[in-house]
């Protein structure tokens, strides 16, 4: 595997920092590179290709926002024997404790990130000489996300939608109760569902919702702080 990043990574040297880590799915390993020290998830299932994409076009949209540090993500690497690599920036890390307040001021950050996007990109086409586009980057106006993402091995569709409730009901609730009678055959479950379905936009009448970045998986083991 060493032979396969280094090459991919156009370093010449790839040393184990001897920093090693890992969750429920994935092992994780650090490294010195020409270029500095990076992080490597490796993952040896046949879905790891997917789950990585997933998580690589997540880490580029936080990391633009610049909004709440997230590890800089570099490369995915199919591994020669299967699986993958996911080749991020190392960052040295400590559990969250001197900056929770600080953290949660990011995160509303990050989630009224695009809604300023929105109100700049408006202004700008109230000016004159300006358009749509001159805006450093563009806001997005639909539901959803540019790939697929996961959740464990489980791929969470996100086509793009007009409006929330339809992205919700078809692409997060629907698709669980697909999996529910695959896997289960559970008709009463889906027969509660198709009248439930019907009711959900009674739900958020007069509400509007704005499109908006969220992290997708944010528990306690996913943050952490840098020291200082």
């Amino acid at each position: 595997m060493e032979a396969k990043l280094k090459k991919e990574l156009g370093t010449s040297v790839l040393k184990s920092t001897g920093h090693a880590g890992g969750g429920c799915i994935s092992e994780g390993q650090s490294y010195e590179t020409d270029t500095g020290r990076v992080f490597v998830k490796i993952n040896r299932k046949s879905e790891a290709k997917r789950m990585f994409d997933g998580e690589m076009a997540s880490l580029e949209a936080i990391f633009k926002t610049k909004t709440v540090k997230v590890p800089k993500p570099i490369k995915v690497v199919e591994l020669d024997k299967g699986g993958c690599a996911f080749v991020m920036e190392h960052l040295d890390m400590n559990g969250l404790n001197k900056f929770s307040k600080q953290l949660g001021e990011q995160l509303a950050d990050l989630h009224l990130h695009n809604k300023r996007l929105m109100g700049n990109q408006q202004k700008e086409q109230q000016t004159v000489g300006k358009g749509a586009g001159q805006s450093e980057a563009a806001a997005v106006e639909k539901f959803g996300f540019g790939v697929a993402t996961c959740c464990g091995y489980l791929p969470q569709e996100n086509e793009w939608q007009d409006d929330w409730v339809s992205f919700y009901c078809q692409h997060r609730l629907q698709h669980q109760l697909n999996l529910v009678e695959k896997s289960y055959g559970d008709r009463e479950a889906r027969d509660l569902w198709a009248q439930l379905q019907l009711k959900v936009p009674q739900f958020f009448t007069d509400v509007e919702i704005f499109p908006a970045l969220l992290h997708g998986d944010l528990w306690g083991g996913n943050v952490a702080e840098c020291p200082v």
